[in-house]
């Protein structure tokens, strides 16, 4: 099987050419064709940080790694007065809220639980097999777009590492702008800062650092599709060079999930996992009396 040379898609996983003697995915090639100016985008950041030190922002901050090192930059770096909030879509690790309770304190910084309820998401996606993630994802960010509008911010700061494009920010309706303030950091230099804080990492399945749902939507997609929905994303990790192509191979293999988080999830959105699983498989889900 074809894999590509710059980054970790394979033919299962994207459509792979032979360039040049040498196979690249189409992602890729186009990456390659209208590569992102590293040192643009840095300097864009910074100069917009020193606009939002003037206004008020809020950090989406989930109590996973990458939102932690967010709010230590935006408040130890950039200087900002900021609000953390986190939105508890449910199924948020115990960890990763008393890891967001103690990096709040830490810093100084005021700490607001939003709490919802994605069962609908994470439900459908176990159910098909299917990832909950991007839909998780975009509620979350429009419960932070309505906060913020309601409390007078003008900024929401992300966690995340790939910029929108060749810019670090996106603006929203209504008028908020919203940063991502890891743009282009490589992981190295996050787990670096995270070595100052007091953040505990969990033990949980696959590469989350906050989310009970993750690992199982994780495994059933592996059972459906025989490849990780994080591929894609984790792939342009390496090609950015923000993660090293060892630990985004590793990062991409089916999880091991423990059954009682298996359990606990399942039983949680109402679906029926037959008992007689053999060990290390699970089964189809069913939907259960909703």
């Amino acid at each position: 099987m074809l894999t590509c040379s710059l980054c970790i898609h394979n033919e299962k996983t994207a459509k792979i050419d032979i360039i040049d003697g040498k196979p690249l995915c189409r992602e890729c090639q186009v990456y390659l064709r209208h590569r992102p100016d590293r040192e643009r985008i840095r300097a864009e950041l910074d100069d917009l940080m020193k606009k939002v030190k003037a206004g008020r922002a809020v950090v989406a901050f989930s109590g996973g790694k990458d939102s932690t090192v967010a709010l230590y930059l935006a408040v130890e770096r950039y200087h900002l007065d900021v609000e953390a909030v986190m939105v508890d879509h449910g199924f948020m690790a115990r960890e990763a809220i008393e890891n967001a309770r103690r990096i709040a304190e830490h810093l100084g910084v005021p700490f607001r639980i939003l709490r919802h309820d994605y069962s609908d998401i994470f439900r459908k996606a176990l159910l098909e097999g299917r990832s909950p993630c991007r839909s998780c994802s975009r509620r979350t960010m429009e419960k932070l777009r309505k906060y913020a509008l309601k409390n007078g911010y003008s900024y929401i700061i992300t966690g995340h590492e790939l910029p929108f494009g060749h810019h670090p920010y996106r603006l929203m309706s209504g008028g908020v702008l919203q940063i991502r303030l890891l743009s282009l950091m490589s992981e190295e230099e996050r787990f670096e800062i995270l070595k100052n804080l007091p953040f505990e990492f969990p033990s949980l399945a696959g590469y989350t650092t906050n989310c009970l749902i993750l690992g199982p939507a994780l495994e059933r997609y592996w059972e459906k599709h025989g490849f990780s929905f994080e591929h894609r994303r984790i792939a342009a990790l390496v090609r950015y060079g923000l993660v090293d192509r060892g630990k985004a191979l590793e990062e991409v293999k089916k999880p091991e999930v423990p059954e009682e988080v298996r359990k606990k999830v399942y039983e949680r959105l109402g679906i029926f996992v037959n008992p007689s699983a053999s060990s290390g498989q699970s089964q189809a889900p069913s939907r259960a009396q909703l």
